[in-house]
């Protein structure tokens, strides 16, 4: 499935919101992390777009009328693998609980 990241400066979080407002961007698959939380340098925020080609089309249209910056691909790849991780250990505890 198609993705986009974005890096948002701190002072333009506020910012993200509007993306979120958007009805196709919305009904993509969305996540969002603090660049220290994925053990990442700088004071920035990735939002992760992931969904049908349109609605990452759509999201990459928004993310630059807010001045959001697109991730490239070799680091946007290491940002996924880094989230994906993250996710898939969180649902190793979870599953842990369950047990």
């Amino acid at each position: 499935m198609p993705f986009v990241i974005f890096e948002v400066k701190t002072p333009d979080t506020p910012k993200i919101s509007d993306l979120l407002k958007d009805d196709t961007v919305s009904r993509q698959s969305i996540v969002i992390r603090d660049a220290k939380a994925l053990a990442i340098k700088g004071d920035v925020t990735f939002v992760k777009i992931e969904g049908s080609p349109e609605g990452v089309k759509r999201a990459e249209a928004v993310a630059k009328e807010l001045g959001f910056a697109t991730v490239k691909t070799k680091k946007a790849k290491t940002i996924n693998d880094k989230i994906q991780s993250e996710e898939e250990n969180a649902a190793s505890g979870l599953g842990m609980i369950f047990d």
